[in-house]
């Protein structure tokens, strides 16, 4: 039987430092697509993280990298991001699709900016259709139709601050029962 869970919660909780926690520790074929931030000036006035400025994306399975979006560009913005809709399908959409010759398919993340595409809510569409785990990051406020399909199919996981650092395990054991 296929095991369905989405992480959502507050930006900057963790919820993709736990998607992966989880990846890390099933060991499966994993495929699909994760995104993290885009930083510029780190060390600047003390800081070592920097300042956010994008968002990258990175298919799993190839490792090939893009760029989701960037505080400069010339895409549909959302906010303060220009989306870049090239990278998005390109990488995004093809990553997701070939995931579904995978053991897992994690998605990371399932919010306004990636919701601009049509071919990645098809490609979605496409993976929630088939019979493979997945394991997905959820945009915690999105009223969009696949978000609200998600929420209502999906065992949903918030993540705190609090539960961070041990959630991973619970989502593990979700995946592999004893």
């Amino acid at each position: 039987m296929r095991t369905r869970v989405a992480i959502t919660g507050q930006p900057g909780v963790g919820k993709t430092t736990v998607c992966m926690a989880v990846v890390d520790r099933l060991g499966r074929s994993t495929g699909g697509m994760v995104c993290s931030d885009i930083t510029e000036g780190a060390g600047e006035n003390g800081d070592s993280r920097g300042r956010r400025v994008g968002f990258e994306l990175l298919d799993l399975q190839t490792r090939v990298k893009g760029v989701l979006a960037h505080i400069r560009g010339d895409g549909p913005r959302v906010g303060k991001y220009h989306v870049n809709m090239s990278d998005l399908d390109r990488i995004g959409v093809s990553a997701i699709l070939s995931a579904v010759g995978t053991d897992l398919i994690v998605i990371d993340e399932i919010a306004p900016m990636e919701l601009m595409s049509q071919r990645f809510i098809r490609a979605v569409e496409e993976a929630l259709a088939s019979d493979r785990d997945m394991l997905v990051v959820l945009h915690q406020r999105s009223a969009h139709p696949l978000a609200e399909r998600i929420r209502a199919e999906f065992d949903l996981i918030t993540v705190t601050k609090d539960n961070r650092d041990m959630i991973a395990d619970e989502i593990v054991r979700r995946f592999d029962p004893l």
